[in-house]
């Protein structure tokens, strides 16, 4: 056992911080002497004494062998991984990573098709060909969840060639599937499975919480710590458990894909929020699934909003637990859409939202909120369903749900060879099909309808303006009026 109460990379940058010496080397500022006046006055030069760069003391972190290699280890035996990584680019690279060391050009990876867009710039690096599988999707709630078990094993017996499993756990919503499940079927075709655990990074530590991912079977998972624990923005982590996954292709893969300069600070706090989580974790989420509690408890309680809830009677494939730190309000019984009553909440009561769909509003409850967060959170809705109902809102979830079950996707070319490719700008009408060079992306459900490399077709193109016309949003095109679209040229 490591002694979690240390910090060695933390200790090693605020002792080099203090150190008086003359710095002939980068950063330019040298420490905070040439910030411009109005950042120092913003953040203070201490921050800046701090922002260093790879010195003898701090050690390298793509060949680690001193204080990052301390801390990773630290960081490993914490979060029960055989072998830790400190990112600095995000999450977004550690998926980049993961699938830059599993998958080379031509050789599929099964991966569901509500991923992060950093799923799809690793396809595009490393030339993989993707087998998607749509999520489970609640028409009721027009919520995508996660993909099922059987779903993965019917992909895995059409391509048993494949050479990983990518999944999201949980989803933004909160959702988890049945990962262990999927994993036991992953591994008996010896591949690994590979996790964005991105919004999971505090499953670890209380009961009461989903399994982690690598508890549940999982070979690699990558957690932004910075988005539900202590660490600062773009400061994640990747951990690797088994034989599975090759180590040193996670290292040569970081390497193309992490700054060379990577900043100390985020690396200091990737250190200081494992401590913090090693030592007081468990207290900490205890009081963070409280203050959850109390929030879901009184807003379901307001005539006309209800949230999403951990499912009865053992769920569903893609939905057997929740994470209840994760809260969904559901806004439409007050005749208001999410982008409505996000706008509102902002606006008038200073309440933000971690985002909005059509209708719902989705809050991160977390170790940094208080008990007063909860009561304006709550006194929030409170006052919006009494100023600002009107009558409900009708939202045809149906119609996106038997719609989504009519269409073919057919890949012509791989993301790699869709991305590289002289493309050029249609209109709509023009585009069938074409090959698809760019992301499309509906909301509801928030699954990409079309990828770099496939056919788009005439259901397609109906079904994408059937969303526009019920109000959903079109993201990841380049034209969010959706009129024309980014196509390979011919």
């Amino acid at each position: 056992m490591l002694n979690q109460n240390q910090t060695p990379l933390l200790d090693a940058l605020k002792a080099n911080a203090a150190r008086p010496h003359a710095p002939f080397y980068t950063p330019g500022h040298k420490q905070g002497e040439g910030i411009p006046q109005p950042l120092a006055d913003l953040l203070s030069k201490a921050v800046f004494r701090a922002d260093l760069t790879e010195l003898a003391d701090l050690d390298n972190l793509f060949a680690p062998q001193g204080v990052i290699q301390e801390a990773q280890q630290l960081a490993a035996e914490t979060y029960g991984a055989s072998q830790t990584w400190f990112l600095v680019n995000g999450s977004t690279c550690g998926i980049e990573a993961a699938i830059l060391a599993t998958c080379g050009t031509g050789d599929k990876i099964i991966l569901p098709r509500n991923v992060h867009s950093s799923a799809i710039a690793g396809l595009i690096l490393s030339g993989a060909i993707p087998i998607f599988l749509n999520p489970e999707y609640d028409s009721v709630l027009d919520i995508a969840h996660s993909i099922t078990p059987n779903a993965v094993e019917s992909a895995l017996q059409q391509h048993p060639e494949a050479k990983a499993v990518l999944t999201v756990y949980p989803t933004y919503y909160g959702v988890c599937g049945d990962l262990s499940a999927i994993a036991n079927i992953t591994h008996q075709y010896n591949i690994p499975l590979l996790v964005d655990e991105a919004h999971g990074g505090h499953f670890g530590f209380h009961p009461e919480l989903p399994t982690p991912a690598l508890a549940a079977g999982a070979d690699l998972t990558v957690q932004s710590i910075h988005k539900v624990l202590g660490a600062m923005t773009q400061a994640s982590m990747l951990h690797v458990q088994g034989n599975r996954i090759d180590c040193d292709r996670i290292s040569k893969a970081l390497q193309l894909v992490q700054s060379t300069s990577p900043s100390y600070l985020l690396l200091a706090s990737l250190d200081a929020a494992r401590q913090q989580m090693a030592l007081h974790g468990k207290m900490l989420m205890s009081r963070t699934l409280q203050l959850a509690d109390e929030a879901r408890t009184k807003i379901s309680q307001i005539p006309g909003l209800s949230v999403l809830e951990m499912p009865r009677l053992g769920g569903s494939p893609g939905f057997v637990t929740l994470d209840k730190t994760r809260l969904t309000v559901t806004v439409s019984g007050l005749g208001l859409t999410g982008f409505e009553a996000d706008e509102i909440m902002d606006e008038k009561f200073a309440v933000t939202a971690e985002f909005a769909s059509l209708q719902h509003l989705t809050f991160i409850i977390s170790l940094g909120n208080t008990p007063a967060d909860i009561e304006q959170l709550v006194q929030g809705f409170t006052t919006l369903a009494k100023e600002y109902c009107r009558s409900n809102l009708t939202v045809k979830n149906q119609v996106w749900l038997n719609l989504n079950r009519t269409l073919d996707y057919a890949f012509q070319l791989s993301p790699r060879e869709a991305f590289f490719a002289v493309s050029e700008i249609l209109p709509l009408t023009q585009t069938n099909k074409r090959i698809c060079a760019e992301i499309v992306c509906p909301y509801p459900p928030g699954i990409p309808v079309l990828m770099p490399g496939e056919v788009i077709t005439k259901p397609v193109l109906d079904y994408l303006q059937q969303i526009r016309a019920m109000g959903g949003l079109i993201s990841g095109c380049a034209d969010s009026s959706f009129r024309t679209l980014k196509v390979v040229k011919e």
